[in-house]
């Protein structure tokens, strides 16, 4: 059984860091993209980074990009989300994902909640 699950996430002043963990058990992802979506209470749920299995290329959201960065290692199947510079709208559940399909995602995690108080 598949499962990733999300890790770091808390409660930060503006301006602070963060770094969030997603561990993958089930199955390697090594050639698989995987990534980083978000919900805000009463938003629809956007997309943060992704990074292809190689790590080679990454795309982010233009609301993150210069502050957020995303890596992973593929020994560890794990992908991680380096948040800089973090503002109140930031706050949200930040979801993982992995294994893309054209625009979607086959695995999901939980979420993690952060929070960005001003």
């Amino acid at each position: 059984q598949v499962q990733l699950v999300e890790s770091g996430g808390g409660l930060v002043q503006a301006g602070g860091s963060l770094r969030l963990s997603c561990a993958a058990s089930g199955r390697t992802f090594s050639s698989s993209t995987m990534g980083w979506f978000r919900q805000a209470p009463g938003k629809e749920r956007e997309f943060v980074a992704d990074i292809v299995g190689s790590g080679g290329s990454t795309y982010y959201a233009d609301s993150v990009k210069g502050r957020f960065t995303i890596s992973r290692d593929n020994a560890k199947n794990t992908v991680y989300l380096q948040m800089n510079s973090l503002k109140p709208e930031d706050t949200a559940v930040y979801l993982c994902v992995a294994a893309r399909i054209g625009r979607t995602y086959v695995y999901w995690g939980q979420g993690t909640q952060v929070t960005v108080s001003s």
